[in-house]
């Protein structure tokens, strides 16, 4: 019903914005990818919706790029998954992550999401497995050299936390090889 929203950023808490259009103030519940990326008060944004109409409630969900909101959307569908997860899920993993996790089918990634046990995870993974379409397109298309690496380090005897910080470091589009080399060199410092 409601599609997007044009104004000015009137107001932030996390995880919700508030939106001036035109003198109304809309209260726009967002992931924290989005909040932390929204412009300073009183900037113009748009922001894409989804409009949730309850017995009890109607909640705005918006989101600045439109594979996040094509996200929420198949998650919300899933079965015990409800706009809430669905918006902790995309607080916790962006959609190329969520992408690489179902593509991948590790339900450690989801767990790490505040909110989401072992089976809830299970669950996500079997219902999205090739139902995320063109969100989730470029992270499942691409061979994951970050995903191939930090294996790598975790069988090298590295924890996951000492593994993810050496991913940090490496460059978006690095070779598995050369990335292997740069996070084994940035872990011996």
């Amino acid at each position: 019903m409601i599609g997007r929203l044009h104004g000015r950023v009137a107001g932030k808490s996390p995880p919700q914005v508030l939106l001036d259009v035109q003198g109304v103030g809309y209260e726009v519940d967002v992931p924290m990818s989005t909040f932390c990326a929204l412009p300073a008060l009183g900037e113009p944004v748009t922001l894409l919706t989804h409009f949730v109409v309850r017995e009890d409630a109607q909640i705005l969900f918006g989101f600045l790029a439109h594979d996040e909101r094509e996200a929420f959307r198949q998650l919300i569908k899933i079965s015990g998954v409800g706009p809430r997860t669905a918006l902790s899920l995309l607080s916790g993993l962006s959609v190329a992550e969520l992408g690489a996790a179902v593509a991948q089918q590790e339900a450690g990634r989801l767990v790490k999401v505040p909110g989401i046990g072992k089976k809830t995870a299970e669950r996500l993974l079997l219902e999205l497995k090739g139902k995320l379409g063109d969100a989730l397109a470029p992270a499942s298309a691409a061979p994951n050299a970050r995903g191939d690496i930090q294996q790598a380090l975790l069988a090298l005897g590295y924890n996951e936390r000492e593994a993810e910080l050496a991913l940090k470091g490496l460059a978006a589009d690095v070779g598995v090889s050369e990335g292997i080399k740069l996070a084994l060199k940035a872990l011996s410092r």
